[in-house]
């Protein structure tokens, strides 16, 4: 075995599902029950009229791992389409957190530059905490977090990733 093959990449994953009760509780027993970690999880319905919703997916694996992944997802009764973002062609990826900061004097000062460096919003603010609002890759919300706990880091509630293809095209015109 070369050492690509055994190089663990993380893989963000769309999956076009039926929208029907108890589709997302077996696409996470197909993780849970082979042992595959989910990093991250969306979900939001994208078509009433088809009954369509589309399963945001951020995981790890080997290439040989995220093939199983992505072949037994595929062969879910309600799934239309599997699609590997990472590999698939150019995307664009985004999560965003609410992180409260609690402090006062220089400390509530610096929290407020550090926000407006990562162009962070105020949502809601009192005399001695702030809510922010970060939108951003995973890498961006980290650093902000990261920067944020010696200042007073209280909360932090986040998303997880939302993906999409670039170009014209969308994951409802490739389903099967």
């Amino acid at each position: 075995m070369t050492p690509v093959e055994e190089t663990i990449n993380s893989h963000t994953i769309a999956v076009l599902v039926d929208n029907e009760p108890g589709v997302l509780a077996r696409v996470i027993g197909l993780f849970a029950g082979r042992g595959y970690n989910i990093e991250s999880l969306t979900v939001a319905e994208v078509s009433q009229d088809e009954k369509l919703s589309r399963i945001t997916i951020v995981t790890s694996g080997t290439p040989m791992i995220v093939a199983q992944i992505k072949a037994q997802l595929g062969r879910l009764v309600p799934v239309h389409k599997v699609s590997d973002l990472t590999l698939d062609g150019p995307s664009v990826e985004r999560e965003l957190a609410l992180v409260k900061v609690a402090g006062t004097g220089e400390k509530r000062v610096e929290s407020l530059r550090i926000a407006d460096i990562f162009r962070a919003r105020v949502l809601d603010s009192t005399n001695e905490s702030f809510v922010f609002e970060i939108i951003g890759d995973t890498g961006k919300l980290n650093a902000f977090v990261d920067l944020m706990k010696p200042l007073g880091l209280v909360d932090v509630s986040r998303t997880g990733v939302v993906a999409i293809a670039r170009g014209a095209g969308s994951l409802e015109d490739q389903k099967n």
